[in-house]
């Protein structure tokens, strides 16, 4: 019996010896098999599984102005992204991320069933490095970090509108950003990268293409003289208590646009709550009646007949005129004046009366010559063409009209151009927003013996006679004319309604910079645009004129002053003093 039982512990223990030298055996037979002939599969497959493409992404190019100064950069930031097929492995740390983050976590929750099936998913677009690196602490599976470029603006609102933004994908949606996107992005490069389960790269594989960075660009406007033109027109506004204000600087030898500003304005580095009216550049996209500003064309026009001089006189009594039905006023009763002089007084009756005696096309040539009822092609988006109806469909009261100002729309870029056209010696060069580093051919809209005459004319309503006194500036002979228009509502012209505005040069006698100045509806005591216009085109240009060195051409004794070397953003005059050390810098004596 004993020796019965003492077999059958035997062969058990026999088979289950057996039984274990067969698994090591299959076991080292697997390892050979997987190890050896199926390694190179293997590893392929489990290269395969995480290995990832991502895109090596490139900064965006900066915009800059004149003088190299930075007015829209790219700065370094991270993006939290993941892959939802090892994201879900994490499920209980994802309320720690919601709340790192702020975002909600049902929405969170939602993006990851959005996103089933997928590879790649963003949580959280451009956040801090403080908060990137707390995110990655929390060591969720499949959560990894992009580097991307967040966009800029050093200069904030005085430049918003027309630098414009752009979106979390650093693509231009408005302004500068946005007409030259494609000068200024970047095309992302490739690369096949090995990453763990937690989204960390291990290794850069290969690099499938090489990443381009964006392209600068230099912009015509001068930083300096953008700040000045912002500050002056948010006083404007502040204390005529507008609606809204614009105003264009150009250069008038080269049509560059040294300044371009629109009030109120708004932040491109903090757009929450931003409302969709603040950001258009209303200098380039919005019309308006110009009023007076327009009546230099109607002269030009006149004199280019030979009819016409500035001496010519002009009967204005009683200082009203009927014309179709219309009753056409000036302010007072100035008698017979010369043709001089209803530009300084801007006499609608004597305009009028000029007007009435020309074939309407060659007032229509003159306005279409001036730029007036098509785009500038300055390079903004949503540039108006302004309008100006065919000479073919007016009627006497609207040629009448027209010749003030009134059913003729333009912007204020369109009536910086036209300025600058009679500044420039009866030759207008087309305005650019891009820096210009060769000269360009210009078009000639008018006589420069006519453009000479303008301008003395146009000196005229600077003096105390004339209706912009506010638009002086020291030292310098200043040229311009005054507008006040009725603004144009759905029911007609509203009564107390304006716009003032002011478009003028300087200096007179050699001009260099031509600005205009639009205030939408002031709403003080005083609404005219000799009031309101004017004082913001001294003020700018009192401090323009200094930062570009130009010297003043209106002095008691100019053999007292000498150019001083300008200093980084500072320019001027010194005037010497023979006795004592009372030198006094700047553009006044």
């Amino acid at each position: 019996m004993k020796a019965s039982v003492s077999g059958r512990t035997g062969i058990r223990y026999r088979a289950v010896l057996f039984s274990m030298l067969a698994g090591f055996v299959l076991l080292a037979v697997r390892a050979f098999y997987l190890q050896v002939v199926e390694a190179s599969y293997l590893q392929d497959q489990g290269d395969a599984a995480h290995l990832r493409i991502i895109e090596d992404d490139s900064h965006r190019g900066m915009i800059l102005d004149r003088n190299g100064e930075p007015l829209a950069i790219s700065t370094p930031v991270d993006s939290v992204w993941a892959n939802p097929q090892e994201f879900v492995q994490g499920r209980s740390r994802w309320p720690a991320l919601a709340r790192l983050l702020g975002i909600p976590l049902s929405g969170l929750v939602r993006a990851v069933r959005r996103s089933a099936g997928r590879q790649f998913m963003y949580i959280e677009r451009e956040i801090a490095p403080q908060t990137a690196r707390r995110v990655m602490a929390l060591h969720i599976p499949g959560v990894a970090l992009q580097r991307e470029y967040r966009r800029y603006y050093p200069a904030g609102p005085v430049t918003g509108q027309l630098i414009g933004f752009t979106n979390v994908d650093d693509v231009g949606q408005e302004g500068v950003e946005f007409a030259y996107n494609s000068w200024l992005r970047a095309i992302p490069g490739k690369e096949r990268v090995l990453q763990d389960r937690y989204g960390n790269i291990v290794q850069p594989v290969e690099s499938i293409s090489l990443p381009v960075p964006g392209r600068n660009l230099v912009l015509s406007i001068d930083r300096r003289i953008q700040f000045l033109v912002y500050r002056a027109l948010r006083a404007a506004v502040a204390k005529s208590h507008a609606n809204a204000a614009s105003a264009v600087v150009v250069n008038v030898r080269t049509g560059e646009v040294l300044a371009l500003v629109n009030v109120p304005s708004f932040n491109p580095n903090n757009r929450n709550g931003l409302v969709s009216s603040l950001v258009r550049d209303r200098a380039v996209t919005d019309t308006f009646e110009p009023g007076s500003t327009l009546k230099p064309f109607t002269i030009a026009a006149a004199m280019e007949t030979g009819r016409y001089t500035p001496d010519t006189l002009i009967d204005t009594s009683p200082g009203s005129i009927r014309v179709g039905g219309y009753t056409i006023r000036d302010d007072e009763d100035s008698g017979t004046i010369s043709v001089a002089q209803i530009i300084e007084k801007s006499s609608n009756v004597g305009a009028t009366k000029i007007a009435l005696s020309l074939n309407p096309r060659r007032m229509w040539d003159m306005f279409r010559l001036a730029g007036f009822g098509a785009p500038t092609g300055v390079g903004l988006p949503g540039e108006s063409s302004g309008f100006v109806r065919s000479f073919q469909q007016w009627v006497p009261s609207e040629q009448a009209t027209m010749s003030f100002g009134y059913g003729i729309s333009v912007t204020v870029m369109q009536l910086a151009q036209a300025y600058g056209g009679i500044a420039n010696d009866g030759v207008m060069m087309p305005v650019t927003i891009l820096r210009r580093d060769q000269p360009v051919a210009g078009r000639r809209i008018m006589s420069d013996t006519t453009a000479h005459e303008l301008r003395s004319m146009l000196e005229m309503v600077i003096s105390n006679e004339g209706t912009a006194p506010d638009a002086a500036v020291a030292d310098y002979h200043v040229a311009g004319k005054t507008g006040t228009a009725h603004k144009l509502g759905p029911d007609g012209y509203e009564r107390d309604g304006y716009i003032a505005s002011f478009a003028g040069f300087v200096p007179a006698t050699d001009p260099r910079l031509a600005m205009v100045v639009m205030v939408n509806n002031p709403r003080g005591k005083d609404y005219y645009g000799g009031e309101v216009a004017a004082p913001v085109f001294s003020r700018v240009m009192t401090g323009a004129l200094r930062l570009l060195n130009i010297p003043p051409d209106n002095l008691p004794h100019p053999q007292e002053w000498v150019a001083q070397a300008p200093a980084p953003g500072v320019g001027g005059f010194v005037r010497i003093v023979e006795q004592g050390s009372d030198a006094k810098t700047g553009g006044s004596p």
